[in-house]
């Protein structure tokens, strides 16, 4: 019998903020974390790619296509949200992370600490979180506003 199979496998917080800042709308950090069987991690593409066919959309019909701007904004809220969650994971104290993720570990003073990889993951993270989530509430809000102009321009007719 194998004696390896039985045991839980070390969980670092350097790779789990990658995956999230590489692969989290497909789900790749909550797979890393918790397993193939984790349903937040099956459910994480399916809003990933309807806001990627909204994208789509309006790349082949323009700006007026009205589903396609509904939703592409769920593809970046979908962004930003994995960014967060790289975030969280990167600035999870090493004795927290071990005792969620690592609970067999024996002595968190001897686990390794997660580095610099770590910090300039959380980095990127923010940038790019950020910069995602101002984008989408500036394209939502400037959606909202011109349909409410032609409602108007409607009325007044």
């Amino acid at each position: 019998m194998n004696q390896t199979a039985n045991m839980p496998t070390y969980k670092s917080k350097t790779v789990a903020t990658w995956a999230a800042l590489v692969g989290g709308p497909t789900g790749l950090h909550r797979f890393y974390l918790y397993g193939f069987g984790d349903l937040l991690g099956w459910l994480h593409p399916i809003p990933t790619l309807i806001g990627a066919y909204g994208a789509n959309r309006m790349a082949e019909l323009g700006q007026d296509d009205m589903l396609g701007g509904v939703l592409m904004p769920v593809l970046g809220f979908m962004l930003a949200y994995t960014m967060l969650q790289a975030i969280l994971y990167g600035l999870t104290p090493d004795e927290k992370w071990h005792a969620r993720y690592n609970p067999t570990l024996t002595d968190s003073s001897t686990a390794p600490a997660s580095g610099w990889p770590a910090v300039i993951g959380v980095v990127l993270s923010l940038l790019m979180g950020a910069t995602i989530l101002m984008a989408t509430i500036a394209f939502s809000g400037q959606r909202y506003f011109e349909s409410q102009i032609e409602e108007a321009q409607k009325i007044s007719q």
